[in-house]
């Protein structure tokens, strides 16, 4: 105990002081307004921009809404260099938070990581950049929050910085430009019209970013026709029928297991078993099946297969069903 106290000290203290900073913010955060941070910018001169930087960093740490520093950021410094003193604050403040988040705790989960969170991580790490950009354009998560979680992963740093900057430009640029567009309201100046257009054409194109990013991530499905199917049965690949349970009682795959989409991800952990074995999920239609095959394989899950014409063409062969009660996984 002695001997690990001075390794675990110096975490301890950083830990409670951050939480300690952390609570202070979330007190005072009723002072943190624009009026505030345009005086503080201000005062400082020719520094202001360093200050607005240092104070975005700052902000991003302990929890403030960057929401607020991004709009007055384009209202101050306009479109241009609102959006580099935004996107580069922004980018030191996430890039402190994960490095904080790596040195409190990175050794600890590794330590205490079970087979699914280690699973998890694997999966993170191995993404790399690609992971930071899918969730840096599509919103799953807080961003201070997500800045954090990501420290505890084993993603690398400069990887990780480098592709926050990137991929946090496009909703930098829109909002930039909205709290410009804002200032120019305010003052009645040309080209308001114009300004206001341009900056919700800009939020209308970061708001489809995510359905273009899943899109492109996802990969196309490993299909298997009904003669295919038939050859892996009774081996290693098993089957994830997807139908109503009326529609599963009329008839089904000997062996098939049986959880209704609307009720797949409520009872995920059933199919635990399954996921180093391939899946062959098969329902009425193909469209459904391709949504299940889909999502197993954001689950973790290494081979799903979407069998062809499903059930529909199985029975249309005249292929021997089962009515009894299927096997658990």
């Amino acid at each position: 105990m002695t001997k690990t106290l001075p390794r675990v000290l110096p975490r301890l203290l950083l830990g409670l002081a951050l939480l300690a900073a952390i609570a202070a913010a979330v007190v005072w955060r009723d002072r943190f307004d624009a009026a505030a941070l345009r005086a503080w910018v201000e005062g400082a001169g020719a520094a202001g921009p360093l200050v607005f930087m240092a104070i975005y960093a700052l902000a991003t740490v302990l929890f403030l809404p960057g929401s607020v520093l991004t709009l007055a950021g384009g209202a101050l410094f306009g479109p241009l260099w609102g959006t580099l003193w935004n996107l580069t604050g922004a980018t030191l403040g996430a890039a402190l938070a994960f490095l904080v988040a790596r040195y409190l705790g990175a050794d600890w989960v590794a330590r205490r990581a079970g087979p699914r969170l280690q699973r998890l991580n694997d999966g993170v790490a191995a993404e790399g950049w690609r992971f930071v950009a899918f969730v840096r354009l599509v919103p799953l998560f807080p961003f201070n929050l997500l800045n954090y979680a990501l420290g505890l992963t084993r993603i690398p740093f400069l990887a990780y910085v480098l592709a926050s900057w990137l991929f946090m430009l496009p909703g930098a640029i829109a909002y930039t430009w909205l709290g410009y567009a804002g200032r120019e309201a305010l003052a009645g100046g040309e080209g308001m019209i114009r300004n206001i257009l341009i900056a919700l054409a800009l939020l209308a194109a970061v708001g489809f970013l995510p359905r273009l990013v899943k899109r492109l991530r996802a990969k196309p499905a490993v299909t298997l026709d009904i003669p295919g199917l038939k050859a892996r049965l009774g081996g290693d690949t098993v089957v994830l029928d997807v139908r109503d349970a009326a529609d599963f009682a009329e008839g089904h795959i000997a062996g098939a297991r049986n959880i209704p989409l609307p009720e797949l991800k409520a009872r995920l952990a059933e199919l635990e078993d399954w996921r180093d074995r391939p899946v062959a999920v098969v329902c009425r239609t193909d469209k459904r099946s391709a949504q299940v095959v889909q999502w197993l394989g954001e689950q973790g899950f290494k081979a799903p297969l979407l069998v062809k014409e499903g059930m529909q063409r199985w029975k249309n062969d005249g292929l021997p069903m089962s009515t009894h009660e299927t096997r658990q996984p």
